[in-house]
């Protein structure tokens, strides 16, 4: 899919603000797989998920931008709150939703690629709009390639993931 410069523009905007938000911020002090942090988390997946919708011409690139960026915005780390440890793989996605709506006002198509982005872990919320699913797949892909690198990789190379996540449309 081609996209025009207006809609890069906005889409960049758009991400802009999400990535220097005080509230987004708050993301990177959340750990996530091997030595990643929330908020690289996110913003890869937000990344992945752009690309392969404008090569696949699918989905709702303003909707895919805002529910990949706020799928893991929960806002607390499980590995801490010892009792949200047991329930974190089937609740996050709807205290993120909570906290997207408290804080940015999202709309029910980005509320449902949210809900669905743990399928199928959470088998019962399969994700039935393209938005969903690409959010969904780009967040796997993610997690995998987080999980197959060490921790100690992963530290060494935090400056230059958030050098990678500055812009969303590379050159």
């Amino acid at each position: 899919m081609k996209i025009s410069n207006e809609l890069k523009a906005k889409l960049e905007e758009i991400y802009q603000t999400f990535l220097h938000d005080e509230k987004i911020l708050k993301m990177k002090n959340i750990p996530m797989h091997r030595g990643s942090n929330c908020y690289i988390h996110s913003f890869k997946v937000t990344k992945l998920a752009i690309k392969r919708a404008i090569r696949h011409k699918k989905g709702n690139l303003e909707v895919i931008l805002l529910a990949a960026i706020l799928h893991d915005y929960y806002l607390y780390d499980w590995r801490v709150e010892k009792e949200k440890k047991n329930e974190h793989l089937y609740k996050h996605p709807s205290i993120a939703i909570q906290n997207a709506v408290r804080d940015f006002g999202i709309h029910e198509p980005v509320k449902k690629a949210i809900e669905t982005h743990m399928w199928p872990i959470n088998f019962t919320h399969f994700p039935s709009s393209k938005e969903a699913r690409i959010i969904t797949l780009a967040d796997k892909t993610i997690y995998i390639k987080e999980i197959v690198c060490s921790s100690r990789y992963k530290k060494k190379r935090e400056q230059k993931y958030l050098k990678q996540i500055e812009k969303l449309f590379d050159k």
